[in-house]
């Protein structure tokens, strides 16, 4: 059920993107960020109420909350640089470069997680590395 949800995932922020590069046009890339963030913000908050979650946010954990608030400055951060470098780049550029952090990840998840680097994930952020700089030069 994970790969469903992780390509259903892939195909919406394929979405995010092209629908992004035209709406962002002659709009200031913070004030897009805004508009897109309250909008996430409005389906997110609907989802818990629509799903009775919402007794639950008395039960997260002070480490749970401390990384979800500095997971949510990352993803604040995020947005914010990704849609300046679209207003300002060629999406097909700033996709590739944007999805470079699968390799960021990868290589994080091993120094902080202690998640196994195989051989296969070391061939695979060789070839999102090469990939990437191909599609950026």
């Amino acid at each position: 059920m994970w790969l469903i949800f992780a390509l259903l995932s892939a195909i919406f922020a394929a979405l995010t993107s092209i629908l992004a590069k035209v709406g962002i046009e002659g709009v200031n890339s913070n004030l897009a960020t805004a508009v897109r963030t309250l909008v996430v913000v409005i389906m997110a908050w609907g989802m818990v109420f629509l799903t009775n979650t919402q007794a639950g946010i008395f039960e997260i954990s002070r480490k749970s909350w401390i990384f979800l608030v500095l997971s949510g400055l990352a993803t604040g951060a995020s947005w914010l640089c990704y849609y300046r470098a679209l207003q300002m780049g060629a999406i097909s550029k700033v996709v590739a470069v944007d999805k470079f952090s699968i390799v960021i990840t990868l290589v994080l998840s091993v120094l902080f997680l202690n998640e196994q680097f195989t051989i296969k994930t070391f061939t695979g952020c060789i070839l999102i590395a090469l990939g990437t700089l191909f599609m950026v030069l």
